[in-house]
């Protein structure tokens, strides 16, 4: 039996940075991944590093995780762009609210300006006439989750943990687990398998929700900042069996990434012509010359989502050695970092640097 001081199970974006949080502690980490690091909701996210303002807890995490990020803002490896965010308002009745988000990003240690309809012209010209301005916030940033992923499980490979490539966790015990080649790690244990998380905790509830992208060929100069709807978050934290946003991202190559769509209840991962049509629909409303783009390949992924929208961060109840990272739906690339510190601070007994309550697992069984 091999023994360990922490076992990560999963080495998605969320799973890697706990494993090379705790290598980073001098921990001795062991990590469990059956397929490519990085290869399940992260290979599938749009990469983008924003702070959602509208759940006070969300955005809490969400400051403290990109405060972290800034550690890879000059590591080629990582694809990290500052091309900031630009929310568009569609009406005079989102553009009301602007003031308000301002004030709270701003509140939360964060930067963003109120934008005119003059100054969204001049900040992207490609937009669709009539929209009422929109809100401008420059230090965000976009990475390439894959490689990003990848990259803290070789930097904690360094540090000393040890890989379980190609082995699946198949059996929890107590401060063990059984891979399904029989082998038997001991060790406290943090799930981190996103979607595939009912399979060893099945009492804490998650769905997966599956999502559309689109990148197109290389059009530099077209896009510059990642554009969002002031209304996506009614579609990312909304429980309609599906719905679609305006969330376009000029990646580093000139390429343009458009998404985004999100549905309840369906597991076929292929791409649904209907729903890319729906969602490339809603772009081509914001910005018409999406239109006359060459789309270069369309994929799917599923994005694990907890019931009230915020992830599982903390002890399993009833067990002190069972620990869970998972249920971060859209917002898992944002949020990786600040998660794996506050994991590793309940952990190790230390103060955490934000409260840790509103992610606790025990709120799903009360």
């Amino acid at each position: 039996m091999n023994g360990y001081d922490l076992i990560v199970v999963g080495a998605g974006i969320v799973g890697a940075s706990c494993a090379d949080e705790a290598a980073a502690a001098g921990l001795r980490v062991a990590i469990v991944e059956p397929g490519p690091i990085g290869g399940g909701a992260t290979a599938c996210a749009m990469g983008h590093l924003v702070a959602m303002d509208d759940d006070p807890a969300e955005l809490a995490l969400a400051r403290h995780s990109l405060h972290r990020w800034e550690e890879f803002a000059d590591l080629a490896e990582a694809e990290f762009s500052r091309c900031g965010t630009l929310w568009v308002a569609r009406n005079e009745a989102e553009a009301a609210g602007i003031a308000q988000r301002v004030a709270r990003l701003e509140a939360s240690g964060g930067e963003a300006h109120a934008v005119d309809a003059q100054a969204l012209y001049r900040l992207e010209p490609a937009l669709a006439p009539g929209l009422c301005g929109g809100m401008l916030v420059p230090r965000e940033a976009v990475v390439y989750p894959p490689r990003m992923a990848l990259h803290l499980v070789r930097r904690a490979r360094q540090r000393g943990a040890v890989l379980y490539a190609g082995r699946a966790a198949r059996r929890l015990g107590r401060a063990a687990v059984t891979l399904d080649d029989g082998t038997v790690l001991a060790g406290p244990t943090l799930v981190a398998t996103g979607c595939a998380l009912p399979e060893l905790l099945p009492q804490l509830p998650l769905r997966p929700r599956k999502g559309h992208l689109l990148i197109t060929d290389r059009y530099p100069g077209l896009l510059h900042h990642q554009v969002l709807e002031l209304g996506y978050a009614d579609s990312a934290h909304g429980h309609a069996g599906s719905s679609v946003a305006f969330n376009v991202q000029p990646r580093p190559t000139g390429q343009i990434l458009i998404g985004s769509s999100r549905e309840f209840d369906v597991a076929d991962p292929s791409v649904s012509a209907p729903m890319l049509q729906r969602m490339l629909q809603r772009a081509f409303d914001f910005m018409p010359a999406l239109r006359g783009l060459r789309a270069i390949r369309a994929w799917t992924g599923f994005r694990p989502a907890t019931p009230d929208g915020r992830p599982y961060l903390g002890a399993v109840p009833g067990r002190a050695d069972l620990w869970v990272a998972a249920g971060h739906e859209g917002l898992g690339v944002t949020t990786a970092l600040g998660s794996a510190q506050l994991m590793l601070d309940l952990l190790l007994g230390r103060t955490p640097a934000i409260d840790p309550a509103p992610y606790a697992p025990a709120r799903a069984l009360a």
